[in-house]
């Protein structure tokens, strides 16, 4: 499966942003997705994941109440709304997918669990 990632920008702290990642080549409802950003000279941090079909979702503490993941497997997209963003949230954030079985609804934080990933999208947040 292929992943291209859009929305990404610049905004003022508080501002939102609406992340979307476009999967061609497969139905997306074969995997759970996450979301990760990476800062210049970090690790890869995972940010939120979701299940195959929606019904399980999971954050990282410091995006909790303020991002919220979703998934449209019709429209073989998924989505991350990111609301009061503030200048930390700054990195270049990437969607990812790991093949998996449609009997479970398991999330997935391990960056090493997932097999695709997309070319990035720059987020920039000023204070």
């Amino acid at each position: 499966v292929q992943l291209v990632e859009s929305g990404g920008g610049l905004v003022q702290a508080g501002g939102s942003l609406r992340l979307s990642c476009a999967a061609s080549g497969r139905t997306l409802s074969s995997y759970a997705m996450g979301w990760f950003r990476q800062v210049p000279g970090k690790e890869r941090e995972f940010v939120a994941a979701i299940s195959w079909s929606g019904r399980s979702t999971y954050y990282v503490d410091s995006v909790k109440g303020r991002f919220t993941i979703s998934r449209d497997n019709a429209k073989n997209t998924m989505y991350l709304q990111m609301n009061s963003l503030k200048p930390e949230d700054t990195a270049v954030y990437y969607c990812s997918a790991k093949p998996t079985n449609s009997d479970v609804n398991y999330v997935y934080t391990r960056e090493g669990l997932y097999a695709f990933w997309g070319q990035g999208t720059q987020v920039t947040v000023s204070s």
